[in-house]
């Protein structure tokens, strides 16, 4: 087996950025039997550097679910000396892997990696937009795969009003989905929301990790609050009970786009993926 990346002889570290659109997909992760973005990423890289029974050892820095789409996503794979001389003189373009991938996803850049960076360890921040069109807008058939269509309007001075309760270092157990041995606690950054001029209501969501189901969640919470179901104190009550609860929905996926994954100057990088291994070890992080 070769050496970790970033060890003398050991396997070089890349980092790819791509977008897609989620809709055709069960989600993120390869599975079997699915048509997931990391597998079609994996077969676009095989075509070029052979098989990897350790898919290249490629790690994400936002796991979506099923239906999520991605403007800005980051991924990085290590490859060995014997996969880099496969490449040879053909570099690993975004051109290149861009003429084996379907039309829904496209890598926009890849480039060698900095010196301690990991794709998810590295991460400091990680930002997501949901769209929504409820009865204020017009029907526009182009909104369809990105945008949660809803019935009836919504108050955005009301969802505002309720977002402000749930900035902060918080345990967040009410807006997520559990899993065994992982914390819900997070550092909820940005929550704001937005009525556009062609009427869509977009909310933006930022923060250092988000756990399962956490965004949709939160804007279902919201959306309680914008039709007057539930007031910003009820809110902030559910939040500190940090249980599962009936009282808002998880909303579809069709409206969440993950926009940009944040990291540290290049001297950081080392050190934040190693804060963030001790942390969240034994997490899942994604939506």
């Amino acid at each position: 087996m070769s050496a970790p990346a970033g060890v003398s002889g050991g396997l070089t570290r890349f980092r790819i950025d791509l977008s897609y659109d989620g809709t055709d997909f069960a989600g993120w992760a390869k599975q079997p039997n699915l048509r997931t973005v990391q597998g079609e990423l994996l077969r676009a890289l095989t075509e070029i550097l052979g098989k990897s029974s350790e898919d290249f050892y490629m790690r994400v820095g936002g796991r979506t679910d099923a239906g999520v789409h991605a403007d800005h996503q980051v991924c990085h794979i290590d490859l060995s000396d014997a996969q880099l001389k496969r490449i040879g003189r053909n570099p690993l373009s975004p051109s290149r892997i861009n003429s084996l991938l379907p039309t829904d996803i496209s890598v926009l850049a890849v480039q060698l990696a900095k010196p301690g960076f990991d794709a998810r360890f590295s991460a400091i921040g990680r930002s997501y937009v949901y769209a929504i069109a409820d009865s204020e807008c017009a029907p526009n058939p182009k909104w369809v795969r990105y945008t949660l269509t809803h019935p009836r309007l919504l108050s955005v001075e009301k969802m505002n009003s309720a977002a402000k309760k749930l900035i902060g270092l918080k345990d967040f157990g009410a807006f997520c989905k559990p899993r065994e041995g992982a914390t819900t606690i997070r550092e909820l950054k940005k929550l704001t929301v937005k009525r556009e001029k062609d009427g869509r209501i977009l909310v933006f969501v930022s923060a250092d990790a988000f756990c399962h189901n956490m965004v949709r969640a939160l804007v279902g919470a919201l959306m309680a609050a914008g039709e007057g179901k539930l007031s910003p104190t009820e809110l902030a009550k559910l939040q500190q009970a940090a249980k599962r609860t009936s009282a808002f929905k998880v909303v579809g996926p069709q409206g969440l786009s993950l926009s940009e994954i944040r990291y540290p100057a290049a001297s950081q990088l080392a050190k934040q993926a190693e804060k963030a291994r001790n942390i969240r070890s034994s997490e899942e992080i994604s939506v």
